[in-house]
């Protein structure tokens, strides 16, 4: 297998819409992530083994950007051409995507928290394998 990079996200599309929420890519295709996204207040750690994209959008949720995490699947020139971005962690490893959203491994999970004090728009994270999408929405605390 060979190594894969970090890539910087670019800005693209969202589209809210009934039962979950629609990602445009730049090369025009569409993506669709089955929601709607469940709320999570604080941090969230995803079930072991699952792809990770964690995305962040504007105020109005027009558009935003997508990272991938840790996804050994897809060439640094597709996700160019996308505009979706990947950070490779290694074990026990942090990094901030976004000002005030952090990624982290957790074993073979991923631990996302997001300070939405900083964050100037909403924070999603999904989670997916061949047999679950699962959709959350990181939100305030209400304590």
């Amino acid at each position: 297998m060979s190594a894969r990079n970090d890539v910087p996200p670019s800005t693209i599309g969202v589209d809210f819409v009934d039962g979950g929420v629609v990602v445009e890519y730049h090369d025009g295709r569409e993506v669709f992530y089955h929601g709607p996204p469940e709320p999570i207040e604080g941090p969230l750690t995803t079930p072991p083994g699952k792809e990770v994209h964690v995305l962040v959008t504007d105020p109005d949720g027009v558009e935003g950007a997508m990272t991938y995490v840790n996804d050994r699947n897809t060439h640094d020139d597709i996700l160019e051409s996308t505009g979706v971005g990947r950070v490779m962690l290694d074990r026990d490893d942090e990094a901030e995507l976004f000002p005030g959203v952090t990624v982290a491994t957790d074993a073979y999970s991923v631990r996302v928290e997001a300070d939405l004090s900083v964050v100037d728009g909403r924070v999603f994270v999904f989670a997916e394998d061949e047999l679950s999408e699962l959709a959350y929405e990181l939100v305030e605390d209400t304590d």
